[in-house]
């Protein structure tokens, strides 16, 4: 079935932060209207708690598009409010509210998400993090119509990307927000030429991306080098990951797994050689490139140690 062809879309837009934003620009940028922007409200933020928009919120106000922050869509009064842009369709971006089966039956072309993983993988909060964990080669975006589950709708585009070895979730997800702006757009191009077909998501793959929580930052050295690596790479910045063996706590920012070390400790325990903090793992070394001290700037493991007095 093809929609509206060769019209511009009246579009509800509905993510809160900068990742959401590359989607909202390229939708703006290839013509479609956008009738309004939702996002989370304000929020004290920095060590002054001013109180700061997010990113799609000032883009909305700088380009005079509505900007509508509820704490919820569930009443009637919210219900109403998204009935009366008369929208096409409603693009959902990492935007923080569950939309009501209410909402996602007003549009007539349906309400799409952007997900940052190739579903049914990583299903869930943290997509980008968990793939980074894992190990994953790749990922992805996928594109979908949404219904009442848990980025359970049928797929209709995807784009992959590669998770080399030096990977991080910052960089992983700059790169993913930047590959959104082409695929929202053409998600939407093909949906109003009638090319897509869309697919339901298969039972076989299935994996869910669980929140990140503080406690996971606690390196267990028992897991390999590898396993260590991807985990500080997954979670970094988001989450610390923190080292206890030495005199101080310190955070991890960067490490590089070694295999074939001359030298095999007992599991966590660490050497020091060569300006590096090697930590004996379950498998192979943790070299510990880059570090921070608890209420301290980063630092090159170097010149961390060239401080540092172990106790005796």
């Amino acid at each position: 079935m093809s929609f509206f062809m060769n019209k511009p879309l009246n579009i509800l837009f509905m993510g809160t932060p900068l990742f959401a934003l590359h989607s909202l620009k390229a939708l703006h940028s290839a013509g479609h209207n956008i009738k309004a922007i939702y996002c989370q409200p304000p929020k004290q933020k920095g060590r002054g708690q001013k109180v700061q928009k997010n990113p799609t919120h000032i883009w909305g106000e700088s380009h005079n598009i509505p900007v509508l922050t509820p704490t919820s869509l569930k009443t009637q009064d919210a219900l109403d409010h998204v009935k009366s842009f008369n929208a096409d369709l409603i693009v959902v971006v990492a935007y923080g509210l569950l939309l009501p089966k209410q909402v996602l039956a007003l549009p007539p072309m349906g309400c799409i998400n952007i997900h940052a993983s190739l579903l049914p993988r990583w299903r869930g909060a943290a997509p980008i993090q968990r793939a980074i964990m894992a190990g994953d080669v790749k990922t992805g975006l996928t594109t979908m119509y949404m219904d009442e589950g848990l980025d359970t709708g049928d797929m209709l585009e995807t784009v992959e990307l590669p998770i080399s070895l030096t990977t991080t979730a910052q960089s992983l997800h700059d790169a993913l927000a930047v590959a959104s702006e082409e695929l929202i757009v053409s998600t939407l191009t093909s949906l109003q030429s009638g090319k897509i077909v869309q697919k339901q998501q298969p039972d076989i793959g299935v994996i869910y991306a669980e929140k990140l929580m503080k406690h996971e930052g606690q390196l267990d050295f028992f897991k390999s080098a590898k396993e260590l690596d991807c985990m500080i790479r997954g979670m970094t910045p988001q989450i610390s990951v923190w080292y206890e063996g030495l005199s101080t706590r310190v955070k991890i920012v960067h490490a590089t797994p070694v295999e074939n070390f001359e030298k095999i400790l007992a599991v966590g325990a660490h050497h020091i050689q060569d300006g590096y903090l090697y930590i004996q793992c379950g498998a192979g070394m943790l070299r510990i490139d880059t570090l921070q001290p608890e209420g301290k700037k980063a630092l090159e493991t170097g010149e961390f140690l060239k401080g540092y007095r172990p106790v005796k």
